[in-house]
């Protein structure tokens, strides 16, 4: 990819007859522009594959991206460029480009209507089916048997939403099985504090156990976020999955947060081949791609663990939270309301182990989670990890795994790569 290409700038791009006559006699590489809202984990990774393609493949593009994503369509049908990738789930976006001359390739939901593609518009889609299917039969093999999917309110822009929530819709009918659908509300600073009191109302009043897809991995955040206000243990009675696998909202979440990985940059990478042959003239106008799921990352909010005693249901929704902030029993057995030595005993009884080995496992499971990447420094994973110090947990890691957290860090990474 040319720097020269890479502008904030449509502007620079909108040139005369001449100019655009002596730019093709200097330059070579085809001028490409990209549509995408690049505030998006989703969009960031269909962009990646689009240059994961150009790179694989040494094909020379001078790209355009609009810094503000807001701006993105402002002037575009006077650019003078040779191609477009575009996000064609922004409606704005899709009649913007519905008659531009110059190839286009769309990137956005399926559909499970067909007349709903764009016409004449090659297009690279999630399969938004596969994703819910992903998240259901995951939540079905838990043991479940309610389930809930929490969506977005309908708007032009949400129509990938929709198709989810009607695919949930479909397999729970299929299956004779419980659904509930809630959408809430758009997420606004000013009505956020309602928006949140109606989703606690919400969960509080679902049949339990139960389990909730959400329709990103925003939405699941708002959702885990809401059972801590509703004093609602995840995931003994609310298992919750996403869609996104985004490791920003897994940054945010006090649970760590199970999600369906989209294969957004497969979906970028067929785009920009798609591009490139329509560019030769290669490719029917009519041509789609539906890119499945490339599968699931399983954390503990859907882990569900049907158990018998409310207590260490309890005492283990706020371990799940507070573990690796360095509480203690106590704290423990004060937030469940009953005396330590009978909470240990309820303990002992359905988990065979310790209120403090069960804080203990938790923090190791952090900070196993933090050693696979090795940009964070060992004495950070220790602080995050709820340890008092790095030689503590050193000495943990020996005790508990007769090994050093780096040798466990290293021998995990040998053995994924064996594995591959």
């Amino acid at each position: 990819m040319s720097a020269a290409g890479l502008t904030g700038s449509f502007s620079k791009s909108i040139v005369s007859s001449g100019e655009s006559q002596y730019w093709h006699a200097m330059s070579s590489p085809h001028r490409i522009a990209l549509l995408f809202n690049a505030n998006k984990v989703y969009d960031r990774q269909v962009i990646a594959g689009i240059g994961q393609y150009l790179k694989s493949t040494r094909v020379e593009w001078d790209l355009f991206m609009e810094e503000d994503f807001r701006c993105r369509t402002l002037g575009i049908r006077h650019w003078r460029g040779d191609g477009i990738i575009a996000d064609f789930d922004d409606p704005t976006v899709a009649e913007t480009l519905a008659d531009v001359p110059i190839p286009v390739v769309a990137v956005g939901g399926s559909y499970a209507d067909a007349s709903h593609y764009p016409p004449k518009t090659p297009y690279v889609a999630t399969d938004n089916t596969k994703l819910v299917r992903l998240a259901y039969d995951h939540l079905i093999e838990q043991g479940l048997q309610r389930f809930a999917f929490y969506g977005l309110p309908p708007t032009p822009g949400n129509r990938w939403a929709q198709e989810r929530e009607d695919a949930f819709c479909r397999m729970i009918a299929t299956d004779k099985l419980e659904g509930v659908v809630y959408r809430g509300s758009s997420t606004s600073a000013g009505g956020w504090g309602r928006a949140q009191e109606d989703m606690a109302e919400w969960v509080r009043s679902l049949p339990k156990p139960i389990g909730i897809i959400a329709v990103t991995d925003a939405r699941a955040r708002q959702l885990l976020q809401s059972c801590v206000v509703a004093d609602i243990p995840v995931p003994e009675q609310i298992a919750v999955v996403g869609i996104d696998n985004d490791p920003i909202a897994q940054l945010l979440c006090r649970i760590a947060l199970t999600s369906v990985t989209q294969g957004a940059e497969d979906m970028g990478h067929s785009a920009a081949q798609l591009l490139h042959k329509m560019l030769h003239g290669h490719i029917a106008p009519d041509t789609r791609i539906i890119v499945p799921p490339l599968g699931i990352n399983v954390q503990a909010s859907s882990l569900h663990e049907p158990m018998k005693s409310p207590h260490v249901m309890r005492a283990k929704h706020y371990i799940r939270q507070y573990a690796c902030l360095g509480i203690k029993v106590e704290q423990v057995a004060d937030y469940v309301g009953i005396s330590r030595t009978l909470l240990e005993e309820h303990f002992k009884r359905e988990l065979k182990q310790t209120v403090h080995q069960t804080i203990l496992e938790y923090k190791l499971e952090t900070a196993r989670s933090m050693l696979a990447d090795t940009d964070i420094p060992l004495a950070d994973v220790a602080v995050r990890s709820g340890f008092t110090s790095l030689q503590y947990m050193y000495a943990v890691f020996r005790r508990e795994f007769n090994c050093t957290p780096r040798q466990f860090a290293e021998k995990a990474r040998s053995q994924e790569r064996a594995m591959h």
